[in-house]
């Protein structure tokens, strides 16, 4: 039961999409609608700590920098995965599967994963002591996803406005205390008491305390990184075989993605060489701006942080852009939120040739892979992955060698975690065949040593050859923050770069070889996929599969380069 003391909630009428309904009948083209129906749009929202971020667009659309580009707040926002992060349909599958694969903690998973996905109305659920339910809630009641649920618009609007802008400077950020959703809201009796924190200072107090019920306060800790941390430093209980808790405090946790605690230990942290907050790359700053459309007279600002929050997660986005009715997507900027984040992985890493040369053995080519990120490459939730292809073709355009070939399933030929769930291609200083693959990414453990893809049973990593980024070196990081695996041995790997050399036979094969490489990345592994799948008797994975596979997407290039050698 929904606390007394809410605002009068919106009441939503129209049926909930049908998951299984999406499952059968397919996804639909973009801008379609799914196939299975259109999921209502919730009308805004008040209740006693947020409002709907309809009711900030009222001021904060409408703007413009110094070159005229629109740098509307809502806009940006509502075109990013942050706006859609408990629409997302990979979230939601990811939830069920968590759920059905150990249902005696399904309270507990569902408590953790709304935390920051659906933030608001996990605060406002545990504020009043009500039960938090994602899918379903106790006793057949509606969970969050279902419209008739009370706080449904709350939950369906993700990581909002006025939840980031009200989290306090509590001591925590940046702090174990204040990882993993730990976050502090301020506590109060009435919407009036409401305080927004900002990075201007000497705000305009009394437009939005009339307009939308906040106190506009100047705040540093609002353009810090450690704000970030809250969310995107995530550490998760795990528990054994037998399905018992085998984690005991928060610092034993699965480390299941920490981007804050990598670059703390970075050139990019503020005592490095190269210093640089979570915000300065994944909110860019433009001058010239008004903060609001009113009152006319305002004094524009410089250094305005635009509310883009570019990420690298095109394979969500153009899934949401395909089926925008069916998922209750309203944005019109996701075309562009793609083409940010396509931008920023082209500056995310670079490929440099080292060495290159041909004789009576064979080719040898050293590839270096260097990573201009302020974290590890890929980072964050533990389904990606970065990888090298490699393909030499003979004088005739022949293939005699390649490394990394990506199928048309989202498979990487030869990759031993794509044809063998129980394992997991090693990391590489060389390659000197077909079936070796330089593959950078993080390979979860559970308690008995063996590969495991749910996040529950994840207790450590058995391999993370994830880059690391300039500034943090391996023999000194942090527990959370290690190498694991043969890369912790590879004297190439470290301080954000790694060296592989390709030695490669070529037969008789006539010269001159061109030798192309690509640095690929991949949000979704095939393992990840192949693992989640076999939930698909479940509908949140069956509407995810048939939304990903009707979509193109299955990996980005970062960098390429080519050469060629002659004997």
């Amino acid at each position: 039961m929904v606390s007394k003391h809410f605002l009068p909630a919106v009441v939503v009428t129209s049926a909930m999409l049908s998951l299984s309904a999406v499952a059968a009948n397919g996804p639909g083209a973009p801008g379609g609608n799914g196939g299975g129906g259109t999921v209502p749009v919730p009308a805004p929202f008040d209740t006693l700590h947020f409002s709907s971020a309809e009711t900030c667009a009222l001021c904060h659309n409408g703007l413009t920098d110094q070159a005229g580009q629109d740098v509307s707040l809502e806009r940006d926002w509502g075109a990013g995965m942050m706006a859609h992060a408990s629409r997302d349909p990979l979230w939601q599958a990811k939830v069920a599967s968590e759920r059905a694969r150990a249902p005696q903690l399904a309270e507990v998973i569902d408590a953790k994963c709304s935390r920051c996905h659906m933030p608001m109305a996990n605060v406002e659920l545990t504020d009043s002591g009500d039960p938090i339910a994602i899918l379903d809630g106790p006793a057949d009641a509606d969970g969050l996803l279902d419209p008739l649920h009370p706080l449904h618009a709350v939950a369906i609007e993700g990581v909002s406005c006025t939840l980031c802008h009200q989290i306090e400077d509590d001591g925590n950020l940046g702090l174990l205390e204040g990882f993993s959703g730990h976050y502090s809201i301020a506590d109060h009796d009435v919407p009036a008491e409401r305080t927004i924190y900002g990075p201007v200072p000497n705000p305009r107090i009394n437009p939005m305390r009339n307009q939308a019920g906040f106190t506009p306060t100047y705040a540093l800790h609002a353009s810090d990184s450690a704000l970030c941390a809250a969310c995107h430093n995530l550490k998760t209980p795990f528990v054994d075989d037998d399905g018992n808790l085998a984690s005991t405090d928060p610092e034993s946790e699965f480390a299941e993605q920490m981007p804050y605690t990598e670059w703390e230990h970075s050139d990019f942290a503020p005592n490095g060489a190269t210093p640089r907050t979570c915000q300065s790359c994944h909110m860019p700053e433009t001058d010239g701006v008004k903060l609001s459309n009113r009152p006319p007279w305002l004094t524009p600002v410089d250094a305005f942080s635009r509310h883009r929050f570019a990420g690298a997660n095109t394979t969500m986005l153009d899934i949401l852009n395909r089926n925008r009715s069916a998922l209750g997507v309203t944005s019109t900027g996701l075309a562009g939120a793609i083409a940010d984040a396509r931008a920023m992985l082209a500056d995310a890493a670079e490929l440099a040739l080292i060495d290159a040369d041909v004789d009576d053995s064979g080719i040898s080519v050293v590839v270096e892979v260097i990573n201009h990120s302020g974290h590890k490459l890929p980072t964050s939730f533990p389904s990606r992955r970065v990888w090298l292809h490699v393909k030499v073709t003979d004088q005739a355009g022949k293939v005699v060698f390649e490394s990394g070939k990506l199928g048309n399933d989202g498979r990487i030929a030869g990759a031993n975690g794509d044809s063998d769930p129980a394992s997991y291609e090693p990391h590489h200083q060389q390659i000197t065949s077909a079936d070796q693959v330089q593959i950078y990414e993080p390979v979860m453990g559970d308690t008995d040593g063996s590969v495991t893809h749910t996040l529950l049973r994840a207790g450590s990593y058995l391999k993370d050859n994830r880059l690391t980024p300039a500034g943090l070196h391996k023999a000194s990081a942090p527990s959370d923050a290690q190498v694991m695996g043969l890369a912790a041995n590879d004297t190439d790997f470290d301080n954000g770069a790694d060296r592989v050399t390709y030695r490669i036979p070529v037969g008789g094969a006539e010269g001159p070889f061109t030798v192309a490489v690509e640095l690929n990345y991949q949000v979704l592994s095939w393992p990840f996929l192949r693992d989640l799948f076999q939930d698909d008797a479940l509908p949140e994975v069956a509407r995810f599969r048939a939304l990903y596979e009707d979509q193109p997407i299955l990996a980005e290039t970062i960098d390429t380069l080519q050469t060629t050698v002659s004997r």
